[in-house]
């Protein structure tokens, strides 16, 4: 690939990764959406919405610790293949339900945890596995760039598909499109060659491993501060989608196109931001683009709440959804690129848990606190934690850039004299 922007495409593994999970993940977002749409239909609950993402989301926090240490002790290929099967059986179960028109919010809570117990696992194992598809680090940042541009890219078509197909047949064949969407990732997954899995010395007790991992994330000031930050956007900024169809019904007066519209605009600011660091030559400024971007996100909700126009709140969700995408894939980019290699699956999972585990709790709270102070004031809340969580993290970064110009002589990141790069970490 002569291209700079995606230069990790030179590896077969993650080419083949790269086209079977663009497809797959169409279908998660038509499965995300239609789900929120089937549950409001069926309830017209802001409550039951935040619910059963809580539902979804718990298990990753609950289980994200042991998860980490059994990806350092697994072949995360073969643990990705499990996970996808069972995905597919579980989208597959909610479409025959949902099709039979036997679906009820117990069976839509019940299959979520599924997912969830699924995700705990497949989360981290597709993060940690980058490194292992592009050979190393050279070209780590780049896939993590071009992997969040994929996601992003499902992100504005997988809604915009699910809109239309639940406004013309139903939330079910989402769910059906979604469970065979999964069979692309196991194809590429198989297609994959990839060295033989070398069994090292007896790896300790998982009690130990489990303490080692937390120790390193604890201690390590750069990992542990990115974390800490999106545990609190997570719990107070992310939530703001479980409201996204009442935003679409009640205060835009649409529909699940109207949604679809919503989400899908925001995946074209999130896929945006996703090129823009694609373009990076190095992750030298990256902390800096932490802060900036959880900031954008918060003014972006914040503006987003007072909005009473179609036009205008579709800009203010691409601007959302470009802030949180630049501050999500560089954090994300930062910790792999200085996470040792035998604890990267227990950072990952820790990172999983800041991103995805206390994003339930936020779920479960905006969904509870909606009913008192509506739909609008409860987005605003949302843009103000995020915007304060942002300026927390700007006021730490002085005292984290001698540890990360540290890291990155260490891994040979640094051409020149170090201290010249004190104001670009």
């Amino acid at each position: 690939m002569k291209f700079p922007g995606l230069r990790a495409l030179r590896h077969r593994n993650f080419r083949l990764y790269f086209w079977g999970q663009s497809i797959s993940l169409a279908g998660t977002w038509m499965t995300r959406l239609a789900t929120s749409w089937l549950v409001y239909r069926l309830t017209g609950s802001t409550f039951l919405l935040g619910a059963v993402t809580f539902a979804g989301q718990i298990p990753t926090f609950l289980l994200g610790p042991l998860a980490g240490v059994w990806l350092d002790r697994w072949e995360r290929r073969r643990v990705l293949l499990v996970t996808q099967f069972l995905a597919a059986a579980q989208s597959l179960l909610l479409a025959g339900l949902t099709l039979s028109g036997r679906i009820t919010i117990p069976e839509i809570v019940a299959l979520s945890i599924c997912q969830g117990l699924i995700n705990a696992f497949d989360v981290p194992a597709r993060q940690s596995f980058l490194v292992q598809m592009v050979g190393g680090r050279d070209d780590l940042s780049n896939a993590i760039a071009l992997n969040s541009t994929m996601v992003n890219g499902a992100r504005l078509l997988g809604p915009a598909l699910a809109g239309l197909t639940v406004a013309a047949v139903g939330e079910g064949y989402c769910f059906l499109i979604d469970g065979l969407s999964y069979f692309a990732v196991i194809a590429s997954l198989a297609a994959m060659r990839l060295d033989p899995h070398i069994q090292g010395k007896a790896p300790p007790s998982m009690l130990v491993q489990l303490r080692e991992g937390w120790t390193y994330v604890s201690t390590f000031a750069p990992i542990r501060t990115v974390m800490i930050l999106f545990a609190l956007i997570s719990f107070m900024g992310i939530p703001y989608g479980i409201l996204m169809p009442v935003f679409a019904d009640k205060i835009l007066h649409g529909g699940p196109h109207t949604l679809g519209f919503l989400m899908g605009v925001s995946g074209v600011g999130a896929g945006l931001a996703t090129v823009s660091l694609a373009l990076r030559k190095s992750v030298h400024g990256l902390y800096q683009v932490i802060p900036l971007g959880s900031a954008l996100m918060g003014a972006g909700l914040i503006a987003f709440s007072f909005s009473r126009s179609l036009w205008l709140s579709l800009a203010l969700m691409g601007l959302t959804g470009f802030g949180m995408m630049q501050s999500y894939a560089a954090s994300n980019t930062v910790i792999q690129t200085i996470v040792e290699n035998d604890k990267r699956g227990r950072v990952m999972s820790y990172w999983t848990m800041a991103y995805m585990g206390a994003s339930p709790l936020g779920s479960l709270l905006a969904g509870t606190v909606a009913p008192v102070l509506g739909a609008p004031g409860t987005v605003l809340l949302c843009g103000v934690g995020s915007a304060l969580a942002a300026a927390w993290f700007w006021l730490q970064l002085p005292k984290l850039r001698p540890a990360i110009r540290l890291s990155y002589q260490r891994l040979g990141l640094l051409p020149g004299v170090p201290t010249a790069l004190d104001n670009e970490t």
